[in-house]
């Protein structure tokens, strides 16, 4: 019951918590750390000393209005970040915004679990015996949002589904294809482990009322160098008509499936 109870105050009550995303960020400048996207921050040479540095990773699940809030705030601060967006959220507008800034706009791709949805497939080895179709389907699409951004992705981030969690199989598994990736010109996904054990500390947001794992970035300031922050616009303020359409969207979904 607690559960239903926090994610309805989540979705529709809970009043917005961008200030507090605002005073993070000026408190991170005023403690002397770098704010950079994930692109800037592979952009560092390996071995060469790094300043304290927060890596901003954005994944636009859902609320493309929070997430361009989000942006004006990063820019009112001098803050670049990363934002990776899905295909139900692509805002081709607000990308090249970010782009022109200085920050990065790329894909939070789920095509694993969009085929296995699709085609109403629930069992793993079938799903993975399918990858071939799957890569192939991915990237189109990132050659598509390419194409309309006028730009090389060089990094993407990976989506968790409700399907992948079933299934246990993980979107980021199509990239495990050295060969595919340098096809596409992928740098890095941002769940790579070369890419993770480069950070001293990765912090998540949460829902209501946790908000953070494993601790508030605030608390990390000071006591880690090199700090990922991912986020989710969803989780900084409520949106309750897009809130209302993605909770049916997912029960839709789970029935056909």
């Amino acid at each position: 019951m607690n559960t239903l109870i926090n994610r309805f105050y989540s979705d529709y009550l809970m009043p917005t918590r961008l200030p507090a995303y605002g005073a993070l960020l000026q408190r991170a400048v005023d403690a002397g750390y770098r704010q950079q996207s994930v692109r800037d921050f592979l952009r560092h040479a390996r071995g060469a000393p790094r300043p304290a540095t927060l890596v901003h990773r954005h994944d636009i699940d859902s609320d493309v209005r929070t997430a361009a809030k989000m942006f004006a705030l990063e820019a009112k601060h001098g803050v670049c970040a990363s934002y990776y967006f899905r295909l139900s959220t692509l805002d081709y507008g607000l990308m090249r915004e970010i782009e022109a800034y200085g920050s990065e706009a790329s894909y939070h791709f789920e095509e694993v679990a969009d085929f296995a949805k699709r085609h109403h497939i629930k069992d793993a080895a079938i799903v993975r015996a399918r990858f071939p179709i799957i890569r192939s389907q991915f990237r189109g699409n990132l050659e598509r949002i390419e194409a309309a951004l006028g730009r090389k992705l060089v990094t993407v981030a990976s989506h968790g589904d409700f399907a992948n969690r079933r299934l246990n199989v993980i979107n980021n598994e199509i990239l495990a294809d050295r060969a595919f990736r340098q096809r596409c010109g992928i740098s890095a996904e941002t769940y790579d482990p070369e890419l993770l054990s480069q950070f001293d500390l990765y912090i998540s947001d949460r829902p209501h009322p946790v908000y953070f794992h494993p601790m508030a970035p605030e608390a990390a300031l000071g006591r880690y160098r090199a700090i990922c922050l991912l986020t989710h616009p969803v989780q900084w303020e409520t949106n309750w008509r897009e809130n209302t359409k993605c909770n049916v969207r997912r029960l839709v979904e789970g029935l056909a499936w």
